[in-house]
């Protein structure tokens, strides 16, 4: 059986990922699991500079899901390059750097160093809900997201991937900014803008009042908006929102996704990300499947 796939131009083992802000840099989870065994890694947010992120309290459980407002919280581009990355290349993974940034110059500069880099391509996060100056703006319009995206373009050979903002009215829109602007792929979808409060204090859980909800609970919008997206643009999708078991993996693949990532998922079990892997294979040898790519977006209608 097959269960490689080429997503963006970036070819990995088997389809599935650890998504960005959930993994770190793989230090942590290494001592867990193999990391050997995932097709790919999208580390944690990289900016040019570092970030201290938002205040505590940050992180909030609730019903199948949890908010968070990190607010992209890393120790820039630099550390990464010298201590991070050498790490990650003694792994038989793909490595996928998150960018991002608060202006399109910032994102421009970042990705110039990207570009010097021995990795397999970047994740630009246009789509961060919890960061005040920046990652909002720039990804809930056509205009926006393809005037960052050409940009970055421009001095970026490597495959690049444009990860989607929920928070819209029509998910196809900044997903065709992406293709025209020349993005390689998109991922989708981030986390949906959410809030929570305490009763008792009557004031928001979140120090930031507002978080990105992840988590089982936004899988059906998620499976929803990369069906629609498949269909609308010419690009593979990356897909990702609430999975944490290999039945979950494959319904992103029917729905039209080349390859999935895993979030949340890792929080609740750290070994999640290899139990889909495996289901992935269960579930090919169950329906004679021999290449994983053969049912990519064949979900059929009603």
């Amino acid at each position: 059986m097959n269960t490689s796939v080429n997503l963006a131009g970036i070819q990995m083992k088997n389809p599935v990922t650890v998504a960005s802000g959930t993994f770190g840099y793989g230090r942590e989870f290494a001592e867990l699991i193999d990391l050997n065994k995932i097709g790919g890694i999208c580390t944690k947010g990289t900016s040019l500079k570092p970030r201290s992120g938002n205040k505590p309290p940050r992180v909030y459980e609730t019903t199948a899901g949890m908010l968070n407002a990190i607010g992209l919280q890393n120790p820039g581009v630099e550390y990464f390059m010298q201590n991070d990355l050498p790490y990650l290349k003694q792994f038989d993974t793909a490595i996928i750097v998150n960018a991002c940034g608060s202006s399109i110059d910032e994102y421009v500069e970042l990705a110039k160093v990207l570009n010097t880099l021995d990795i397999d391509g970047v994740e630009l996060n246009l789509s961060c809900p919890n960061v005040k100056a920046g990652c909002m703006a720039f990804g809930t319009t056509y205009e926006g997201v393809k005037e960052v995206t050409s940009q970055v373009r421009k001095v970026l050979d490597k495959p690049l991937i444009v990860k989607l903002t929920p928070n819209v009215t029509d998910i196809t829109a900044p997903a065709k900014g992406a293709e025209d602007a020349g993005a390689d792929g998109v991922s989708l979808i981030n986390t949906l803008l959410g809030m929570s409060i305490d009763i008792h204090t009557r004031r928001p859980h979140l120090a930031n009042n507002m978080g990105g909800l992840s988590g089982p609970a936004i899988k059906p919008v998620a499976v929803r908006m990369v069906y629609q997206v498949a269909h609308a643009v010419n690009i593979p999708v990356l897909g990702l929102g609430g999975i944490v078991t290999q039945d979950d993996a494959i319904e992103f693949i029917l729905a039209g996704a080349t390859a999935v990532s895993i979030g949340t998922g890792n929080f609740i079990t750290p070994d999640t990300c290899i139990k889909v892997v495996d289901g992935i294979t269960e579930y090919m040898k169950k329906y004679n499947i021999e290449d994983i790519n053969e049912i990519i977006g064949t979900v059929q209608m009603n």
